[in-house]
């Protein structure tokens, strides 16, 4: 039998906070138990809690590709993709791959299936220490779109698919304005090219969007596959994501989209890049405003994983909820959402020793430690 004794943590429980020792064997929680025993790991009064569960993260791309036109090999960037993860406390996590794009010989396009092979061949051989499922990101205007999400609809790693809809007109660029500024920046072209690429995107758009995204909603039900929106701007889209079946509301951009999501039962979640930076950084709602009301189940770390740790300790300090409260959108709800709260995602005898140390100075917390299935990986 293999044990692991951890004592004097900062326990936080569902439902408590409590000074006390934690007892693994055999990768499982055995124990938990209030006060300080003699043996074991002292923790001299840091925090202890529930490994963290990402539900959308692109941080791969950035990894495979550092540079623009730089190809890193991709194990080695599935690999520190990996690392990424585990150090920022990330014991589960959903990889965001994205299927389709705004450009037809994007990254995205040409290299989708590469890195999700990449994904599942780290995760076969052992290499990976953090759990990896997949989490394909639909483009509905995409034309192939259902051939490719197809392909691994049966795959036991497909734990969420969403569908986005990033043409200019609709949801986060609901003013054709905005997307001409933000893409023309991001790509340096000329307004003249601009104006025709968009004129071809809402072409494609209205060609193929609407049978995507049925042919995707039934291949998400006849599956089994968790479902998300993407980028809620209004109420009717809101209600199209609930006609659809979705359980997730990823990224509303308005107030009203994520009342009316959360009102109506569907999970909300909201980036921590935007509670950490204070703000929507492309001008949306506040991530704070939302929490601030209730209205935010799940956070995501999105494009920066170490911003998923901190932003459990910004939402505590500032509105004063207690951490055991605030971790629940890091844990166990983003478990609830992708059918592994049976699991993991909270300190409870029987569940999996997912566990994450923490020390916080008050500025920026930083993990001590994370275990995997009750062995130190970091």
């Amino acid at each position: 039998m293999n044990e692991q004794i951890y004592t004097n943590y900062r326990l936080q429980l569902p439902d408590q906070e409590t000074i006390g020792t934690l007892i693994v064997r055999d990768g499982k929680i055995a124990e938990i138990q209030p006060g300080i025993v003699n043996i074991g790991q002292d923790g001299q009064r840091e925090y202890l809690m529930p490994g963290l569960i990402e539900l959308h993260t692109d941080n791969l791309e950035k990894c495979m590709s550092p540079r623009p036109a730089v190809k890193w090999p991709l194990a080695a960037a599935v690999s520190y993709h990996d690392r990424d993860l585990i150090t920022s406390g990330i014991t589960t996590v959903c990889d965001a791959i994205a299927i389709g794009d705004i450009k037809p010989n994007s990254v995205r396009v040409k290299r989708f299936g590469e890195m999700i092979e990449a994904i599942f061949e780290g995760q076969k051989t052992g290499r990976l220490l953090t759990d990896h499922r997949l989490h394909l990101r639909c483009e509905i205007s995409f034309e192939d779109i259902f051939t490719a999400a197809e392909k691994y609809a049966n795959n036991p790693f497909l734990s969420l698919m969403s569908l986005m809809d990033h043409t200019p007109g609709q949801r986060q660029f609901v003013s054709v304005e905005k997307y001409k500024e933000y893409y023309m920046g991001k790509y340096g072209i000329s307004e003249t090219e601009m104006n025709k690429f968009i004129a071809h995107r809402q072409e494609t758009q209205q060609q193929y969007a609407p049978k995507n995204r049925q042919a995707l909603v039934e291949l998400a039900k006849q599956n089994g596959i968790s479902l998300a929106s993407h980028d809620d701007a209004t109420i009717s889209h809101v209600q199209e994501a609930l006609e659809n079946g979705a359980v997730l509301a990823e990224f509303p951009t308005t107030l009203e989209a994520a009342k009316e999501a959360h009102n109506s039962g569907l999970q909300v979640l909201m980036g921590a890049p935007n509670l950490v930076l204070g703000g929507s950084h492309s001008g949306n709602v506040s991530a704070m405003e939302l929490v601030e009301q209730n209205l935010v189940d799940v956070i995501s770390s999105d494009y920066v994983p170490r911003s998923l740790l901190q932003s459990i300790f910004i939402i505590s300090h500032k509105i004063g909820k207690p951490l055991y409260e605030a971790m629940k959108l890091v844990t166990i709800n983003p478990a609830k959402t992708i059918n592994l709260s049976h699991d993991r995602g909270s300190l409870e005898v029987g569940k999996r020793a997912d566990l994450i140390t923490v020390h916080d100075d008050g500025i920026v917390p930083h993990l001590t430690s994370a275990i995997v299935n009750g062995r130190r990986v970091a």
